[in-house]
C-alpha cells in the first residue's frame, strides 16, 4: 500500500471551473495535477487540483488574481 503523504487539495465548483484551472496553472507553471476528488471531500464537480502543500500562497494568489474561481482549498493526507 502507498504511503500517504499531505497535498494541497483545490476543488471547484464546476468540472469546467476545473479545466480552465487546469490550463493556467499549466501556463503557468504552477506545480500540481488534476485528481479525482478524495473521499475525505464533498464538492460541486468531481475534479480537484493537488499541489504540494507549500503552494498554497502560489495557489491563492495565483487563482484570484486570474479571477478564477475555486470551492476550497486544504492540506490533506492522501
Amino acid at each position: 500500500m502507498r504511503e500517504k503523504r499531505p497535498a494541497l487539495i483545490v476543488t471547484f465548483p464546476t468540472t469546467a471551473a476545473a479545466m480552465e484551472a487546469e490550463r493556467f496553472c499549466l501556463a503557468q507553471g504552477i506545480p500540481g495535477r488534476v485528481i479525482p476528488v478524495p473521499r475525505e471531500i464533498t464538492a460541486g464537480c468531481g475534479l480537484a487540483w493537488k499541489a504540494p502543500p507549500e503552494a498554497e500562497a502560489q495557489m491563492t494568489e495565483a487563482l484570484g488574481a486570474a479571477g478564477l474561481t475555486w470551492s476550497d482549498m486544504r492540506v490533506l493526507l492522501v
